[in-house]
């Protein structure tokens, strides 16, 4: 006979079996098929049934009193959930017990043979949950992410050395470590979550000794006059921050809490940089219920009163006329991670040699919690925000700590042709970016006028998105762009409708694998703040990319100490005028103003910063002489610098080209041969001189220079 309690058990497993089945941590989440129900025993009422239809949402509740004390005992009664002020069903609620017990000092289970280990190392996957269980009872998720394209060697060997010391003397008898590691544009799980700390204390030797798949190295050349798609790798911050993307979709199918400790010399976000990957990145971890703790392993730094190489052209110039700026580069390269840790409830460490000190913090805070999941009854796939908001009515004291909601997912139907704007402008409207296409920008500026500035906007898209439109068999495929630039007031100033198509033959591809989709265009501004948000779409994929960014026209008429100049394009490619890929066509008047075309042939900017020693690096900026009535002699030259050192410079440059009797410009215009520059990453600086005033401009911007 069948007791109450026998079907509560029953009714339970079967919850349990359904959300193992749908549980991707985080709304929106892909529906998952559950399997018929075995047939109950004769005699037995079938047990409760969860249709795989319902939308199942996890969210991992602290409840504490005020002393801050975690709070026990409470059950699904205890808990009441909305969502976007609509109360939900609630599926189950576990409570999660993290005991802070240290490990006793026993040796521990062999790793495998070292003759597998790199093997070992190479093959691991995240292994989701069974049907019908939580994998980690009363466990600490923790996930060591080492950012190896971000640190130099000896950051790298602090990193390893601090994980090694959790390892031997932090962790506890409820921490379960997993291993990722991202180098060359290639994010790697090294060892899924175990308790064992001598397979922990292998993967990270053979991190630190280097492996086949642990290469440091340069990327090949190719015809662009950089890496191919290997040069989005080298300055992209979009690529450490889509790894960490990817990262936290593999743990997406876990319900518990995961804390992902980043390990990397900092994540410069600024200038031209993608602000869509960040916020699709913060999105997909929130979605994942885990927490991004930055852990910053140069340790302890200090900087130049004046900034170090790698500060831009302003603080170099400033120092020439009385002016300071003690703000280094490690500060800007700390934004990224700060925002990272505190948009996804994280812990950042900065400024430490005890590295190992901030993996304790951040373990630590993953204290006991509740998994509370409900069906949420929002089952549209739209991709707008659901607030949530988690309640214990009978714990009025209690405090409660939580995500506050969530991004729903947006799927697309194969629309036909008629449908596909309306898909474009949907996904542009999107508060959640897709990122599915990487997109590298470059903004420029070039003053027409005292009121008028042209900027070109050039896009790169790497190579190889065109052979997944290829492998379907595809002769030809458009890349659609739909964008705006807005100002600050959030009015919106210029409007981007625009596609090109591409040519897929054997003779195409094979160029284009090595030369990726370059797309330009330009309009006209005046000076101020704005913002650029632009969306790409592989028509024959349906893959989808994003890039915003804000960026400033500044009014170089009120520069009066330093010597105002454009902003600088580097290149290694000029073609004739037609022959340049995926030009937009522009109204005649409009493409006339563009400064790059000149004597019958376009400069293409680098974008990626990433160049060939066997080509030559083209230089072109404008220096604006306000008030001359005649051009006055300029002088330019260009440095490389590694750290403090000056590697290279060029002997003065005299500036012949004269002055544009509107605009004041007056064009710089040299070439550098690059085959004597070692291959290597520099920080390249221009400097203009303008001797008869005294006054001079400075500009900086890494590049990398490949064999």
């Amino acid at each position: 006979m069948t007791t109450q309690k026998d079907m509560s058990l029953m009714m339970r497993r079967s919850a349990m079996t359904a959300i193992a089945l749908v549980c991707l941590v985080a709304a929106g989440g892909a529906q998952a098929p559950v399997p018929a129900p075995a047939a109950p025993p004769q005699g037995q009422q079938p047990a409760a049934v969860f249709k795989g239809s319902t939308r199942l949402v996890v969210q991992n509740v602290y409840v504490k009193d005020k002393e801050g004390r975690p709070i026990q005992g409470l059950t699904e009664k205890d808990f009441v959930v909305f969502e976007d002020n609509q109360r939900q069903e609630l599926a189950f609620v576990e409570f999660q017990r993290i005991v802070e017990d240290p490990i006793v000092d026993v040796p521990d289970a062999a790793p495998a043979d070292n003759a597998a280990g790199a093997q070992r190392v190479a093959n691991v996957e995240i292994a989701t949950p069974p049907s019908g269980s939580i994998k980690y009872q009363n466990r600490r998720l923790i996930v060591f992410y080492f950012d190896q394209s971000s640190m130099p060697l000896a950051d790298q060997l602090r990193s390893y050395e601090n994980a090694r010391k959790y390892l031997d003397k932090q962790m506890t008898t409820s921490d379960m470590v997993a291993v990722m590691s991202f180098q060359n544009g290639i994010l790697r799980v090294r060892q899924d979550f175990t308790s064992n700390r001598a397979a922990l204390r292998e993967v990270i030797d053979v991190l630190q000794i280097g492996d086949d798949l642990n290469s440091d190295g340069i990327p090949d050349a190719s015809d662009s006059g950089g890496g191919g798609d290997a040069e989005f790798n080298i300055f992209n911050t979009d690529r450490q921050l889509s790894a960490l993307q990817a990262a936290v979709g593999m743990l997406r199918g876990l319900a518990e809490q995961k804390t992902l400790m980043y390990f990397g010399s900092g994540m410069r976000l600024n200038g031209n940089d993608n602000q869509a990957q960040l916020s699709a990145t913060t999105n997909a971890a929130i979605k994942a219920n885990v927490t991004i703790n930055p852990i910053d392993a140069r340790g302890l730094t200090a900087s130049a009163p004046l900034g170090d190489a790698t500060r831009a052209g302003g603080g170099n110039a400033g120092s020439l006329f009385g002016a300071t700026n003690v703000a280094g580069t490690s500060q800007a390269s700390q934004d990224t991670l700060f925002a990272l840790a505190k948009d996804t409830g994280g812990t950042a460490m900065f400024d430490s040699n005890d590295l190992a000190a901030g993996i304790t913090r951040a373990a630590r805070a993953v204290t006991d919690y509740y998994v509370v999941a409900y069906y949420s009854n929002r089952t549209e796939l739209d991709g707008k925000y659901r607030r949530v908001r988690v309640e214990v009515p009978q714990q009025k004291d209690a405090q409660l700590a939580y995500r506050q909601g969530y991004f729903a997912d947006k799927t697309f139907a194969n629309f036909n042709n008629a449908d596909r704007e309306r898909q474009l402008e949907e996904a542009f409207r999107l508060e959640d970016p897709i990122t599915e296409i990487t997109i590298a920008m470059e903004l420029n500026y070039f003053a027409l006028s005292r009121a008028e500035y042209y900027v070109p906007v050039s896009m790169k898209i790497p190579g190889s998105e065109l052979n997944l439109a290829r492998s379907r068999g595809a002769a030809r495929t458009n890349i659609d762009f739909i964008g705006e630039i807005k100002d600050e007031y959030g009015i919106t100033i210029q409007n981007i409708r625009d596609s090109i198509s591409v040519r897929l033959s054997d003779a195409d591809a094979e160029q284009l694998a090595r030369r990726p989709i370059q797309y330009e265009n330009g309009y006209v501004l005046l000076p101020g703040k704005y913002m650029i948000k632009v969306l790409a779409r592989d028509a024959t994929t349906g893959r989808i990319g994003t890039f915003q960014t804000p960026f400033v026209v500044p009014n170089l008429v009120r520069q009066a100490q330093q010597l105002p100049i454009s902003s600088v394009v580097l290149s290694s490619q000029r073609v004739a005028l037609g022959d340049e890929l995926f030009t937009v066509r522009q109204e005649a008047d409009v493409a006339a103003l563009n400064p790059l075309a000149f004597d019958g042939q376009k400069l293409l900017p680098s974008v990626t910063r990433v160049f060939s020693s066997s080509r030559e690096l083209y230089v072109y900026l404008e220096a604006y002489q306000r008030g001359a009535a005649t051009m006055r002699p300029l002088v330019a030259v260009l440095s490389l610098y590694q750290g403090d050192k000056n590697v290279f410079q060029t002997a003065p440059l005299p500036v012949v080209g004269g002055m544009d009797l509107k605009s004041k410009a007056v064009p710089v215009r040299f070439s550098v041969p690059l085959e004597v520059i070692e291959p290597g990453r520099y920080e390249c600086q221009i400097t203009v001189l303008e001797p008869e005033t005294g006054k001079a401009a400075f500009w900086r911007m890494p590049l990398a220079v490949v064999p």
